[in-house]
C-alpha cells in the first residue's frame, strides 16, 4: 500500500475531510474548540496547509472519526495521516 501522497493529493484529501467534519454540527464545534480556529479563520484560511493539517490532526486524535471520515471520503486512514504529514512540510 502506498502511504505517501503528493501535495495536491494531500490538499484534496484534507478538503474532503474538512467538509466531512463540518457536516456534523457537534463535530464542527469540537473541531473549532480543539483547534482554536474561529469560523472566520476557517473560511479565510481553508486552503492553508497549516489549517488543513490541523483538521487532519483533529481527526487523528479521535480514531473513530478518522476511520469514519476515511470510509465516507473513499480513502484510508493511512492516506489521511500521510496527507497531514505532507501538509505539515509545505
Amino acid at each position: 500500500m502506498r502511504n505517501a501522497v503528493t501535495n495536491e493529493e494531500a490538499g484534496t484529501l484534507a478538503l474532503g475531510a474538512l467538509a466531512w467534519a463540518l457536516a456534523d454540527t457537534a463535530r464542527a464545534h469540537r473541531l473549532l474548540d480543539l483547534t482554536g480556529l474561529s469560523p472566520h479563520d476557517l473560511r479565510a484560511r481553508a486552503a492553508d496547509p497549516q489549517v488543513l493539517a490541523a483538521v487532519l490532526g483533529f481527526l487523528e486524535a479521535h480514531e473513530p472519526d478518522l476511520i469514519a471520515c476515511a470510509d465516507a471520503t473513499g480513502t484510508t486512514p493511512a492516506a489521511l495521516v500521510a496527507a497531514r504529514h505532507a501538509l505539515e512540510t509545505q
